[in-house]
């Protein structure tokens, strides 16, 4: 059960990062979320008052967000995940509040927060342990709000606001109040670990009547038996995703060619890990993979019905 607002209001503190300016109209998500437990404290870990107002951070371009020195590390990525034209193909703008599901080490995160500016949200979301299938998942999803909230004030961001949630932990609040959920190479964790229908139908919840969902996915080919493409390989057929959003309350909106790598025969037996970065396989796979890029990806953008 999600708790109430109350209760997640109970000893919150506030950090002078993570803290935006409020405006007078259209705020009710901000004030929520600068107030409730979950909000990451910055390094000082200082509350604020309730009428102490904090400089408004204004968003920065996606060319500024791409060359912060947080992301240094991230570049390497940039050839193949292409986030500006991902970001931009999900119609994403400053200002808005935004689900990053299963953020993992905060790839777009570094680039979300800044871009999205004061005015914005960002929002990391897990799964809830209790619907996964197995201890395994159980115990690797109870862990990563954890995780998140330790390594985020590591990376100094400024801009949105950021709050981090098991799903099971969502305030009440937060309802249909969410403008975009994106959910980047995890579809085949969700439909492996069994918690897709409770996640998907949690993320309906949270979208604005005009919200959407973006989805950047591992691309298995069509032909693909379907043993290979349960989950456990990483690679889901494009048909299934857009088969398994409809079955939840999702219509698609647009397809693109964004992360495409037709060099990517996605039938590895190792599954998508033997693909850079994660490069798992033995010598002579590796020697196959590591030039070939990241793996072939489906980029797909939802509205819910």
């Amino acid at each position: 059960m999600r708790r109430s607002i109350a209760a997640a209001l109970a000893g919150a503190t506030l950090a002078t990062m993570a803290t935006p300016a409020l405006a007078q109209e259209g705020n009710s998500t901000r004030q929520v979320l600068g107030r409730i437990l979950d909000v990451i404290l910055g390094p000082d870990e200082q509350a604020q008052p309730d009428d102490a107002a904090a400089p408004i951070v204004a968003p920065v371009s996606m060319d500024q967000a791409l060359a912060a020195p947080a992301r240094n590390e991230d570049r390497a990525r940039d050839e193949w995940r292409h986030p500006a034209e991902t970001l931009g193909f999900f119609r994403v703008q400053p200002g808005q509040t935004v689900v990053d599901y299963m953020p993992a080490s905060g790839w777009y995160t570094r680039v979300l927060v800044p871009y999205l500016g004061s005015q914005g949200l960002y929002i990391g979301l897990t799964p809830d342990p209790a619907a996964a299938d197995g201890e395994r998942f159980e115990t690797y999803f109870a862990g990563l709000p954890g995780k998140f909230r330790e390594a985020a004030p590591g990376w100094g961001l400024t801009g949105a606001p950021m709050a981090v949630y098991a799903s099971q932990d969502l305030p009440e609040e937060l309802d249909g109040q969410v403008d975009r959920v994106l959910i980047f190479r995890e579809m085949h964790n969700l439909l492996r670990s069994g918690v897709l229908y409770t996640e998907l139908s949690r993320i309906r919840g949270l979208l604005k009547p005009d919200g959407m969902v973006g989805i950047v996915q591992h691309r298995a080919k069509e032909s693909a038996p379907a043993d290979y493409t349960l989950g456990g390989n990483g690679y889901l057929r494009e048909t299934d995703v857009v088969a398994l959003m409809r079955a939840h309350g999702f219509e698609l909106v647009d397809s693109s060619a964004i992360n495409a790598n037709p060099r990517d025969p996605a039938n590895w037996e190792g599954g998508v890990w033997v693909m850079p970065p994660g490069l798992s396989g033995d010598d002579a796979v590796d020697a196959q993979t590591r030039d070939l890029g990241e793996s072939d990806r489906m980029t797909l953008l939802f509205r819910k019905r």
